[in-house]
Order: structure tokens, then sequence, then C-alpha cells
């Protein structure tokens, strides 16, 4: 983008006027490119109102404006744009302002600012200045691209939400079969550990990879619950009638008529030589069954340090609970970064960030060498938040005291985030 003096020139900006001019070495038909971009939109960082903002820009262009060597520009009024949308003149900017940023529209300006522009006889725009939609024709196909991509995702996420599904039904079968036959076990553990993976479970999309790992912690509970399963069950001595004399009592008294008077007793067959008079808590320590089982079972000290790995492992920040939990540093993020694949690209977008809440180079820079490159773009995203809610007025120190937690072993983020999204749920 040429710099006239009255728009500040920022990367974003430039890499749109890069991609205007490669769209205009394309003919590429309006449709396809606005369906190409709506069935990526929000994946990039677009939200409703930069689409219907887009859309009102695309309906002033025309046929020819999309051809090889041209552009489709558009010099509409901020006054009808504000009129066609129902924005507010900031609201206009901003969502302008937005889709520049992301890579979808270039900014045409002219020396005095005002947007203006003429056509010849056939319709062909022979100078204009506005709003440029030629960044859409130099990225459609990156758009379809990324479409099969996330189809190839949505069906993985599909296929891995089915397979959690069919886990956790078993899992729930199993504990509640042992739990109502009075089998011994360590069920509450296991109960414990799968109502904490229950409340892992996506209320949104999440990635494949948070599926899949939520779906190996429940396939790996599945089999300790079958096997303690069957170890009980196992655990219990089916009975085995050894004597002629009480089989034939015990179908005698299994045939009885209710309705006759029978003297007769009830005879009970056992392998306990004295069932009358033998240790009952032997018994029933024999048989692994508890009628009343205790306030708690226990458990053996290879389940007691799954368990603690399943909870260690299940309080590891990843990076949609970051954006979840913090919104407006994810919407942030988005517009200087676009897609946000990895941990790399939120540290770099991080690093662009840290200057407008006025952290210093040195306190970045110490925050990466003492927390790690990760714990730092975290911790960096908690501030980022807290600072744009009113609550942290100082980020450079609060960044600084946390590297000093960090240091003493008290830094607890995934509490923190964890502790904001219960927030935003109620």
């Amino acid at each position: 983008m040429k710099y006239t003096g009255w728009r500040k020139p920022t990367p974003g900006l430039g890499v749109a006027e890069q991609l205007a001019q490669a769209g205009e070495r394309v003919a590429v038909p309006k449709t396809r490119a606005f369906v190409a971009l709506k069935r990526v939109g929000a994946h990039i960082g677009l939200k409703a109102g930069d689409m219907m903002l887009l859309d009102t820009l695309g309906a002033f262009t025309q046929a020819q404006d999309w051809e090889e060597g041209q552009r489709p520009i558009v010099w509409a009024s901020n006054a009808y744009l504000m009129e066609q949308t129902g924005y507010s003149l900031s609201a206009l900017k901003r969502h302008a302002r937005r889709l520049a940023e992301i890579g979808v529209i270039s900014f045409q300006d002219s020396t005095n600012g005002k947007r203006w522009g003429r056509r010849d006889a056939e319709g062909r725009i022979v100078e204009a200045y506005g709003f440029d939609l030629s960044p859409l024709s130099a990225r459609v196909e990156e758009f379809e691209e990324l479409q099969a991509e996330l189809q190839v995702e949505r069906d993985l996420c599909q296929r891995l939400k089915r397979q959690i599904t069919v886990a956790r039904r078993m899992i729930r079968a199993r504990i509640e079969a042992a739990l109502s036959s009075a089998l011994r076990g360590p069920w509450r553990q296991f109960t414990g550990v799968f109502e904490e993976l229950l409340d892992r479970l996506p209320r949104r999309h999440e990635a494949s990879e948070q599926l899949e790992r939520l779906l190996s912690w429940f396939k790996d509970l599945q089999e300790r619950v079958e096997a303690a399963y069957l170890k009980a069950i196992g655990a219990v001595k089916p009975v085995e009638n050894t004597d002629d004399k009480d089989v034939e009592v015990t179908k005698k008294t299994q045939d009885m008529n209710p309705r006759e008077v029978i003297s007769e007793p009830h005879i009970l067959t056992t392998n306990q030589l004295n069932p009358v008079t033998s240790n009952s808590s032997k018994n029933e320590e024999a048989a692994g069954v508890v009628p009343n089982a205790p306030p708690e079972e226990r458990i053996d000290r290879d389940l007691e340090d799954w368990v603690a790995e399943v909870r260690k492992k299940r309080t590891a920040l990843d990076l949609p609970t970051i954006m979840r939990a913090c919104p407006e540093f994810a919407s942030w993020a988005r517009n200087m970064g676009g897609f946000l694949n990895d941990w790399g690209d939120l540290h770099r977008v991080a690093g662009q960030l840290r200057p407008m809440i006025g952290i210093s180079e040195h306190a970045w820079n110490v925050a990466q060498d003492r927390m790690g490159t990760q714990v730092a773009t975290a911790a960096f995203a908690l501030v980022f938040e807290k600072h744009s809610a009113g609550e942290v007025a100082s980020p450079g120190g609060y960044l600084r005291g946390m590297v000093e937690k960090a240091g003493a072993g008290e830094l607890h983020l995934e509490r923190s985030f964890y502790g904001r999204l219960s927030g935003q749920a109620a």
C-alpha cells in the first residue's frame, strides 16, 4: 500500500496490498471467491459483522471487475455503507480494518483520503480509490485447500467423538454393575476420574489433537475398569453342590408350593464347613463381595500413580483453552496473525502485541528465559486479557511477578485459565 500520509501503514496492510497485486493477475469469478472465503471465514478469524460488510462491498462489483488485469474496487461512501449495514462509523472502520489486516481486502487510498472512481463505456474501471477486493482472487485456491483440510479434520473429529461415546458408556456400565453387585474394587476412585474426564468433554468444537488425547484417557480408564471388574468377578466363587442329598433337598425346596405348609427346613448349600459360626468378614473377603462398602476403598499404588498422571495431564494448557479463556486476546491475536496453527504462531503474535500493553523487551526476554517459550506465551495471554479488562494496571510488573512465582514453583496458570472459563460459563 502506498503511504499517503494519513493512514498509518502496518505489516498486515502491506501484505494485503501484495495480495491485491497478485489478484490482479488472475481471473476468478466473484461467486467462487466469496464461496471459498465464507467456508473458512470463521476459521481465519472473520466475524459475522466482517462478512456483512464484505457482502455489501461485493454487491457493488460487476462481473468484468474480476477478470484478469482488473481490480474490483468499491468507492461507496461511509454514509451509504452505514445505511446499508446499520453500523456506526467507528464500527464500520473497525470491520474494514479487520478485513484488511486478515488479508481479504486492501485499501486503495487517494492523496486526500476520498473514495471515488469512474468506468469507461464498457463498464470497466478506469480509475478508482476505495476498498479493493483483489486479495480474494489471490487467495481463492488457498481458501479452497484450507476448506478441504477442515473437512478432513471435521470427519476425524466426528469419528473420535463416536469412539469417546462408546468408551464412556462402557465405563459407566461397568462401574454401575460393580457398585450394584457390591464388588470389591476402587470404584470410587474410578468414578472420580471418570467425572473429571466428562468435565473435559468439548462443549464446542475442539481440535482433533484434543479429542485424541481425551480418547486415550477414556480408553486407558476403560481398560483399568474392565480389568478391575473381571478381577472382582473372578474372586466370587460359584456355588457348588457336592452332596447328592443336599442337591435333592435344594431341588425340593425350589419346587415347593408356596400355599402348602411345609415344616422341613430350607438348606443352603455352601463351601464353608461351618457357615453359621465362621467369620463373616473373612467370608466376604474370600468372595470378593462387600455388602456394605466402606467409606474409602483401598487402591493399589499403580492406580494412584495413574490417577495422579491423568490429573496432571488434564491440567496441561492447550491452545484452544487459552483462546476460549482469553477472548479479547484471541481477537487481537487473530487480527494480527490470521489463523493460528500452533504455539509458534501464538508466540510470534504475542511478541507483536507486547509493546501495545507496555511490556518491555527485556521483561519479555526474561520471562521466556525463565519460564520457557510456551509458558511465557500463555502468561502473556493472561496478562493481556486482564489488562484489557482493567484488572491489571501495570502489565510489565504483573508479568515480572508471574516470573518470580514460577521460579518459586508457585505459578499455577491452569487454575487461572480454568477459573476464567468457569466465570464465563456462570
